[in-house]
């Protein structure tokens, strides 16, 4: 073992402990700092310096993300002008490990001035941040990880997980779904994961009733390109799909035969509204390549693998 990876192992090992000693030491400021979001008719405002605030930034946009509307106002920048953007109504997180850092006195004082309910995270219980929040969330003492004490390392953690903790909890009691997520993550890889079927299916099908001669199912299966043809009764529902492997397991004398006799009874289907992945999930598990989508059981569309992997969830 290398000399790099013992530092490594030590650095996350410290940072470990560190967030067990936060995990231990929340109480009833936590829950006092939720019910202060929860009754915010305005905005969650977030603010810190350095590298405080890098993790605001971070904690501001997974708010945001999850349900609850924030934003990010630098403290520099609120001393000319941007305190403009915190407004009665808001609630305002104040993240300073030392509670002390100068800064941060103009944002702090603004809340004050207009009783803007102020959330302050800190590591110093006597700090002038601590004094002044409605709600405060101390950090316990826990050693930095650089071994000098003067990286921040192990409060930022702390700091960030504490942001993380804050927004799944709101999360969870707004009962925010991966369909409200989708919302505001419509693109890469999560928003693909987060598509609806509706999103990604071809309304044009490859359908035959089940009366039709396999010599014109065979036609609009080999038209339509997705290697398969739904079959529909007579009310228009979909009572079976004929794939490759029922042209082989038929191949005596399938020509003469119809779409009915050769077709899979009662096939897998989905819902439009379904999230596309739990239909790749289901053509995955049982290898398969395409779904038809269903309304009252009758199709409203096909989806294909492929479509998936367009969409860039494989």
């Amino acid at each position: 073992m290398t000399a790099y990876l013992d530092t490594a192992r030590r650095v996350i090992r410290i940072e470990a402990e560190a967030l067990k000693l936060l995990e231990a030491s929340l109480g009833a400021p936590f829950e006092e700092a939720v019910r202060l979001i929860l009754a915010a008719r305005g905005r969650v405002v977030v603010s810190g310096m350095g590298k405080s605030g890098h993790v605001g930034r971070k904690i501001a946009a997974t708010l945001a993300s999850t349900g609850t509307p924030a934003q990010f106002v630098h403290p520099a920048e609120a001393s000319h002008g941007d305190l403009g953007m915190v407004t009665q109504g808001d609630v305002v997180i104040v993240l300073s490990n030392s509670g002390e850092t100068p800064e941060i006195a103009d944002i702090v004082a603004h809340t004050r001035r207009f009783a803007i309910p102020l959330i302050g995270v800190a590591g110093r219980a006597a700090s002038t941040l601590v004094r002044q929040a409605d709600v405060a969330l101390l950090l316990p003492q826990a050693p930095e990880a650089c071994g000098t004490g003067i990286v921040p390392t192990s409060s930022t953690t702390m700091t960030l997980a504490l942001g993380d903790a804050l927004a799944v909890a709101l999360m969870e009691h707004r009962r925010f779904t991966p369909e409200h997520f989708r919302t505001f993550h419509p693109g890469g890889k999560l928003g693909a994961r987060l598509a609806r079927v509706g999103d990604l299916m071809h309304a044009d099908m490859p359908l035959v009733a089940e009366d039709t001669p396999m010599t014109e199912a065979l036609l609009t299966i080999s038209s339509k390109g997705f290697g398969v043809t739904g079959v529909t009764g007579r009310d228009g529902r979909l009572t079976g799909v004929i794939t490759d492997g029922d042209l082989r397991r038929h191949m005596d004398g399938l020509l003469a035969r119809t779409a009915a006799e050769v077709m899979t009874r009662d096939p897998r289907t989905i819902a439009p509204d379904a999230l596309a992945e739990a239909a790749l999930a289901q053509m995955q598990d049982r290898k398969i390549t395409t779904l038809f989508a269903v309304e009252d059981d009758r199709p409203v569309g096909i989806l294909h693998v492929h479509d998936c992997l367009r969409a860039g969830m494989i």
